[in-house]
């Protein structure tokens, strides 16, 4: 059956013939469809791809927090080592009554190596973060076994102490055989009280 559009009467559909209601309503439904797809279906598409991503992003999160669950007892036991560790390096620092025993110490063990003693200038207490620094500049005079002695010694102490700046050279107007004389800082270390760093951040 021809249809002929421009025999269509507008205002009376009712007798349009049956082909060319059912075509005018395919239209409607399309047009209904695409204007329900364009402004309604299409936002909530892009919403859903959001979340589509949005999950994907927490089931790696669910994944990367299980995993740490899974090996929170390890964790909490390389804590406590951790701790432990710490405590047992900050026990080595001297605290404030030690220090002098400590700078005896040191003294007795190059007396004890067969140095003489020149120079043994203890330098102001450095604040660091959670210790202070105590630098003592050393001048002793002895030979090469005297002064490995001398090192392994200090090396050996309880309390922490490192040695900086070390030179050896003969003495001034002696021959090579002579005595060496052995310039170094050491460099020992107080942990500082609670109330010391306190201070210690208030002033900077």
């Amino acid at each position: 059956m021809n249809l002929d559009l421009g025999d269509l009467d507008l205002a009376n559909v009712a007798n349009w013939p049956a082909a060319a209601r059912a075509l005018v309503i395919v239209f409607i439904m399309a047009g209904v469809i695409f204007l329900g797809y364009w402004f309604h279906t299409k936002d909530q598409l892009v919403d859903l791809e959001k979340l589509a991503q949005k999950e994907d992003d927490l089931k790696v999160l669910f994944e990367r927090k299980a995993k740490k669950a899974a090996n929170l007892e390890a964790y909490q036991q390389q804590l406590a080592e951790m701790r432990e560790s710490f405590g047992a390096m900050l026990r080595q620092l001297p605290n404030k009554t030690e220090v002098a025993d400590l700078l005896v110490d040191v003294s007795q063990t190059g007396l004890a190596s067969g140095l003489e003693f020149e120079l043994f200038q203890p330098q102001g207490e450095r604040p660091q973060e959670f210790y202070a620094e105590l630098p003592i500049n050393i001048r002793v005079i002895g030979n090469y076994h005297e002064f490995g002695n001398f090192v392994s010694g200090v090396a050996s102490l309880p309390r922490i102490v490192t040695l900086h700046n070390v030179s050896i050279a003969t003495r001034a107007g002696q021959t090579e055989d002579s005595n060496l004389v052995m310039n170094l800082i050491a460099k020992t270390y107080r942990y500082l009280e609670q109330d010391e760093r306190t201070q210690e951040a208030g002033t900077q």
